[in-house]
């Protein structure tokens, strides 16, 4: 229900007298059909909506309005000074909640108001005039009846803002479950139930984009509407998840681009269901320090999925050396590390590591000794490319 704390005609001193507010109701059927025929004429958006059972209701809380409203200015108060006019604020209230639902809004709902105010007036005051009321009255007649609209409209705009509130937390809430499906395996009718559920059509792909907090605003308002953002997402200690729809193919640039520079990061397009394999691959790229896109760094992501394995690796495949000084060993498994990357090219090898390229041919000379024809067996080689990339 409604709440107005602050009524501008609780107060008034008005009182019409009981004859003319007797004329004026008997006229309010007619006067509710001019309010209903004008707001039609003037406000395109109420040309369908009226028509029909939609404008019988319309004149019948027109009515209860325009009744509340006499009722008021003929000085009837019960101990609640508000009494008189409460159905017609929560009428409006209600009002503006259902324009909310139909799609409609507040300028609609105000341009409406506005119009029954003119039309109000003139028919009431027509009426007054006619049984007698006196200018001087008739002026302080005019006062409440705007100010009796205002307290109307203000009561119809909180609906509406309350129904779009309350229609926008539970949206959101439906999206946060289909996240919620996507992220932890459920069973594919789930997750599209979810997705039914929320009104959200999905994507051919949806890309995962870790954002910081702060930029999520800005990043969401360049970002399709169908973006869904995680609730409490698994892993994330810090940033935002976001789900971005169809962020594939040459549309990757685009969200590259809103992304560059905000410190977050991307992972790869992957068919909607499957995008808990896209928010993985940002999850690592994340904690690694990655920036931006992680499709430009999938080397690295490959050489530290399994950290782990990769130190052990490394230990196994060094081994050769370990009987060396530290400083000798660490010479020479930077020369087979360049070794391998430059494919035995001598002079590329000198130049990234600063020495003569006979200093080169000595070091693998040593290394050869060391490694015999392991350094000549291709799947010794790829293993000690992985270990030493």
């Amino acid at each position: 229900m409604v709440r107005n704390s602050s009524r501008r005609t609780a107060d008034h001193g008005l009182q019409l007298s009981a004859e003319a507010v007797e004329q004026m109701r008997a006229e309010l059927p007619r006067a509710a059909d001019h309010v209903v025929a004008a707001i039609i004429d003037e406000v395109p958006s109420y040309t369908d909506a009226f028509s029909g059972p939609m404008g019988e209701t319309i004149r019948n809380a027109v009515q209860v309005a325009l009744g509340g409203f006499l009722s008021l200015a003929s000085g009837k108060r019960g101990t609640d000074v508000s009494t008189p006019t409460a159905p017609a604020v929560e009428g409006s209230y209600q009002l503006g909640r259902g324009e909310a639902r139909s799609g409609r809004s507040t300028d609609a709902l105000l341009a409406a108001f506005r119009i029954g105010a003119r039309v109000s007036w003139r028919e009431m005051s027509t009426t007054a005039v006619r049984n007698g009321v006196e200018g001087e009255v008739l002026v302080d007649f005019a006062e409440l009846v705007f100010a009796y609209i205002d307290e109307l409209s203000a009561a119809a705009v909180a609906g509406h803002t309350d129904e779009l509130a309350t229609t926008g937390r539970v949206r959101q809430r439906l999206l946060e479950r289909v996240v919620h499906h996507l992220l932890t395996g459920s069973p594919v009718d789930q997750v599209v139930d979810a997705a039914e559920r929320a009104g959200w059509e999905p994507p051919k792909t949806l890309t995962a984009v870790i954002v910081p907090e702060a930029q999520v605003r800005p990043v969401l308002s360049s970002l399709s509407p169908g973006t869904l953002q995680a609730a409490d997402p698994p892993e994330l200690d810090e940033g935002v998840l976001l789900l971005v729809p169809d962020a594939h193919a040459h549309r990757r640039t685009a969200l590259l681009r809103t992304l560059a520079d905000r410190g977050s990061v991307a992972g790869p397009a992957r068919p909607w269901l499957e995008v808990r394999a896209s928010y993985d691959r940002a999850l690592r790229a994340h904690a690694a320090g990655i920036d931006l896109d992680t499709e430009a760094h999938l080397v690295t992501l490959v050489l530290d999925a399994d950290p782990s394995a990769r130190a052990d690796l490394r230990a196994q495949l060094l081994a050769p050396l370990a009987d060396l000084r530290p400083g000798t060993a660490d010479k020479l498994a930077d020369t087979l590390r360049s070794w391998l990357l430059h494919q035995g090219r001598r002079e590329d090898v000198a130049e990234q590591l600063f020495v003569h390229p006979q200093t080169v041919r000595y070091r693998m000379g040593q290394l050869r000794e060391l490694y015999g024809e392991r350094l000549d067996d291709p799947e010794y080689v790829l293993a000690l490319t992985v270990a030493l990339g």
